[in-house]
């Protein structure tokens, strides 16, 4: 016998080409049980999406997202048609209960952002308090997260940290909020604008001292960059290059006892800058509590 016609062992004969599903042949999904899916999503490769994430959007009867045009990308790129409504901090509270009626009637519901993990520096957790509160399943479909992809990525102790988020965009406002974290003995992470990096790194290393400090552009995508360095070395290398292109995580090494206390002198200089004698004494003093 010719090993095209070889009978397998068992004695039973393999089905014939007409009797087999035909490769295209689509998938049905099975229907997803009512709830609210937080589906996390690529934070650059649209090809970093997990299987369970596609089938679950697929299989939704609705998706909540940031910005509709964003997510069509998405979707388009993994073949998926489900509908779209957007849910966002300007729309929340006149669409949250929208969606909850939905969830309440047995609907499904994926909530998206625009990119990584839902609830992650967004509003969404609104929507998942007032689901769980009502009794309503809440599902995680886990993925990306650009916070995760920096601490793995920094050279930087990862046993214990504090993602702190966007910092205050004006110098006065940014040091006050740094100010209680110089003392916190955990690594940080932050999201910053690249247009405000330079200026956040000077501030951190007044605040903070000559840390280990690691800055991640761009994760996933083409022009990735991974710059580390002390804060004060970083803040110098962005104010002489200027202004990067891209999303930008900082990551900062937990402190040095040597260099806990905050330069006096430092944040004096970087105050004074921006207002006048009497305002940066005030603002300084109030970022660091000395008289």
């Amino acid at each position: 016998m010719t090993a095209d016609t070889k009978e397998p062992p068992g004695g039973s004969k393999p089905a014939r080409a007409e009797e087999r599903p035909p490769a295209s042949a689509p998938e049905r999904l099975p229907a997803l049980a009512p709830g609210l899916y937080i589906v996390a999503t690529p934070i650059g490769n649209l090809r970093d999406i997990t299987f369970r994430a596609v089938d679950t959007l697929a299989a939704a009867d609705i998706i909540a997202c940031e910005d509709t045009r964003v997510t069509a990308k998405l979707l388009t790129a993994h073949d998926v048609a489900t509908a779209m409504t957007p849910y966002h901090e300007h729309n929340a509270a006149k669409v949250r209960p929208k969606l909850l009626a939905r969830l309440k009637a047995g609907g499904a519901i994926a909530l998206v952002s625009d990119a990584g993990t839902p609830l992650i520096s967004d509003p969404g957790y609104k929507l998942v308090r007032e689901a769980a509160q009502a009794g309503i399943a809440v599902i995680a479909i886990p993925g990306p997260s650009a916070t995760l992809a920096a601490l793995a990525v920094a050279g930087l102790p990862t046993d214990r940290f504090l993602f702190a988020g966007f910092l205050a965009p004006r110098g006065g406002a940014r040091r006050a909020a740094l100010q209680p974290l110089a003392s916190v003995e955990v690594t940080l992470v932050f999201f910053e604008s690249a247009r405000r990096l330079a200026g956040s790194l000077a501030d951190m290393a007044a605040i903070l001292g000559p840390r280990p400090a690691a800055i991640a552009r761009e994760l996933t995508k083409r022009y990735e960059e991974i710059r580390r360095g002390r804060l004060d070395e970083l803040a110098g290398h962005y104010r002489v290059a200027g202004v990067p292109r891209g999303e930008v995580v900082i990551v900062v090494g937990p402190p040095d006892a040597a260099h806990a206390a905050p330069d006096l002198d430092a944040l004096l200089r970087l105050a004074l800058a921006e207002m006048s004698l009497r305002d940066a004494a005030a603002s300084v003093s109030a970022a660091t509590g000395q008289p």
